[in-house]
């Protein structure tokens, strides 16, 4: 019997450090918040380059014969480059930042580094001091002597950012890349991200705060993989020297990948400790999320005309739960600008009942009416706040309530809490997005806040069965249908794709997510989706194949006995060790049913074999095929009980795929009648 074995991830290689500097509390301009569509590209190169770099200018460094002549490096085999030398620094006194880096072209994919883009806001900001060149392997040195670019990187009405772009000239393999920049302006506690997305072999990190006035003190949390740390001098300076750091993890089905960069973080705050803030941050975060859900008399009358007064608790939750998914979610649409609300008398959503008024809200708007509504019902409700855990995981070191994304709620029936995701449209009740299973943040209890953990989801709610009906001609070609139905993450995932785009749109997607799992030869069309409107209920997507599936070969007849295994990739396969923890999403389990009508004239010589592969408590396969009349039935099932993995659990993970991957490949061998009578 397949069981949860959700293992909590722990870093080992992880330390936090805590250094406190008393004062006076100082005003400091807020750092920018960029929209989250276009935090995961540009906001990296903006912390990399204005949120780190120099104290002084570092001079250009002549090179070593061995620098000069390295052609590969035996720290970072098959790298395209690696970092020689990186160098950051912030001074919070006199406001400005540098940055300068030395790196070794070992390939032409490494070439592309010579290219550097330096984010700003036009205004407040200056970049000063750009030098760069480029040494060639005979000691040659070409200067850089073109301007960069000013492009508009992204621009709202209330922030428009720039990006000076500039490439080193004449760069071929073998040279060394050489660069440096001043940036001057308002300054913020710096975070290092210290791995890089190539080996480097030494860097130098250098923060001199501004404590003038500050009251409560200066904050870091040091996660680094190694036994260097963070040293502060006399001066008051906070410096890293650190060597070998190796490249930024590149493995499938990682964590998060900011929840996995070695990095350090500094930021200034009124607390000395975690708990401290914690508990001061839910105090206040409680008052406000209480007020904001109060159930006042609109909403009382609202709950009156959804639910009835002889419905149980689970009826009326439910009931609720029904009525706010219909409002407008403007999460899936679009929010109204100022004006469009001015136009519309729409006011400013203060509490849950404007949201019910306008019959519109964000996903947190309308996550936090139904807790109004509900408490209006007299049901036992809480909401909970937590991070998005495709983006990243919850650090309580980390003391800031931005990393807080998004509301869910828990609701108590039946003496059980239950786990809802209203602001999630279209997700079934009693259900979250798997973005929301086993995330952190604070959650609502009778007395206050607490730190708190969601649940991890049961693969047996997550399934996506794939049902083919298969009519094979003696040319080898095929054509037939194949309905997937789907239940919890999948059918989510597509019905909410289905809301953002058209229909030719989601066509397209659904047939690009299949591609790399039909045969070769084979194609797949995408035909229309079943119940897309009835979240509670399965969502059936039809597909008809066609093309040619089998191959002759004299007397015999062979097909993929498993339809979607033949071209599938295993990721546990073909890594042999593991760095980072696997992380899947959600546990899931496959159920396939494939019938083969087969060709008249034809017997089945030999289907694929029973199989029954189990990794306990963790993950299964069984294959079953049967042989009647005419026709060949195939079953598979496979199933993953777990979500997160650490890497010491991985070799067991590996010999399970493996034995996967022998299964998957079993053939359907046919033979034509008259041949066996020949025999």
């Amino acid at each position: 019997m397949l069981r949860h074995a959700d293992v909590p991830v722990k870093n080992n290689e992880t330390t936090s450090n805590a250094c406190i500097l008393r004062g006076v509390q100082r005003s400091r301009k807020p750092a920018l918040s960029l929209p989250k569509e276009i935090c995961g590209g540009f906001c990296a190169l903006w912390i990399l380059f204005l949120a780190s770099p120099l104290l002084v200018q570092a001079q250009f460094q002549p090179p070593t014969n061995e620098e000069l002549k390295m052609t590969s490096d035996p720290k970072a085999p098959g790298a395209a480059a690696v970092y020689l030398y990186r160098e950051e620094i912030t001074d919070d006194v006199d406001h400005f930042h540098s940055f300068y880096a030395r790196i070794k072209v070992l390939t032409e994919k490494g070439k592309q580094l010579a290219t550097i883009s330096v984010p700003y806001v036009p205004g407040a900001d200056k970049v000063t001091k750009i030098e760069g060149r480029t040494i060639h392997p005979d000691g040659t040195v070409i200067p850089l002597t073109v301007k960069p670019d000013d492009l508009l990187a992204y621009k709202t009405k209330g922030l428009q950012m720039n990006a000076l772009v500039f490439s080193l000239p004449s760069v071929e393999v073998g040279s060394i890349l050489e660069y440096s920049f001043r940036y001057s302006g308002d300054t913020f506690a710096p975070t290092w991200w210290i791995q890089q997305p190539y080996f480097v072999h030494k860097a130098h990190y250098s923060f001199y705060p501004n404590l003038s006035g500050i009251m409560g003190g200066l904050l870091y949390t040091a996660r680094i993989g190694s036994s260097e740390i963070v040293v502060k001098d006399k001066k008051g300076y906070f410096t890293l020297d650190i060597a070998d750091v190796p490249p930024q993890p590149d493995e499938d089905w990682m964590l998060p990948i900011n929840a996995l960069l070695w990095r350090v973080e500094f930021y200034y705050s009124l607390f000395n400790s975690s708990k401290a803030f914690w508990d001061k941050s839910g105090q206040r975060w409680a008052s406000s999320v209480l007020d904001f859900t109060n159930p006042s008399g609109h909403l009382k009358n609202a709950v009156a005309q959804i639910v009835a007064p002889t419905d149980t608790d689970e009826q009326k939750a439910a009931k609720i739960y029904a009525a706010v998914q219909k409002l407008e979610n403007t999460r899936f649409t679009r929010a109204k600008s100022a004006a469009e609300r001015k136009k519309d008398k729409l006011k400013n959503i203060n509490k849950a009942e404007d949201v019910w008024k306008q019959q519109s809200g964000s996903d947190d708007d309308i996550a936090l009416l139904y807790v109004a509504l509900a408490r209006a019902a007299g049901l036992k409700v809480w909401p909970m706040r937590v991070v998005d855990r495709s983006r990243a995981l919850f650090d309580s070191t980390y003391l800031s309530t931005f990393q807080l994304d998004d509301y869910i709620v828990i609701v108590e029936l039946g003496g059980k809490e239950i786990y809802l995701d209203p602001g999630q449209k279209m997700c079934p009740f009693g259900s979250l997005h798997w973005k929301h299973t086993l995330a952190s943040g604070l959650r609502l209890v009778e007395k206050g806040a607490v730190i708190a953990t969601t649940p991890a989801n049961s693969f047996k709610q997550a399934v996506v069965q794939r049902i083919g009906d298969l009519y094979v001609n003696t040319d080898g070609s095929v054509r037939g249908t194949v309905r997937f139905v789907m239940t919890g993450p999948d059918a989510l995932h597509w019905r909410q794709l289905a809301l953002e785009n058209d229909a030719d749109a989601v066509k397209k997607l659904f047939e690009e997510s299949i591609r790399d799992e039909v045969p070769d030869g084979v194609q797949a069309s995408f035909d229309h989706l079943m119940a897309l409107e009835d979240y509670e209920t399965n969502l059936i997507a039809i597909v008809n194949v066609s093309g040619n599936l089998g191959t002759v070969t004299g007397k015999h007849f062979f097909l993929p006995g498993l339809f979607f295994q033949s071209h599938a990739k295993h990721p546990f396969v073909a890594q042999d060790k593991r760095i980072t923890p696997i992380d899947l999403h959600y546990s899931k389990m496959e159920q396939d049913h494939f019938t083969y009508h087969l060709p008249p004239g034809y017997a089945v010589e030999s289907a694929p074999q029973t199989s029954d592969v189990t990794w306990s408590n963790y993950a299964m396969l069984r294959i079953h095929s049967a042989v009647n009349d005419g026709s060949v039935d195939v079953d598979r099932l496979f199933a993953y009980g777990f979500t997160l993995l650490e890497p010491n659990g991985y070799n067991s993970l590996h010999d399970f795929s493996q034995k996967v991957a022998v299964a998957d490949q079993q053939q359907l061998v046919l033979t034509h009648a008259a041949a066996t009578k020949g025999n």
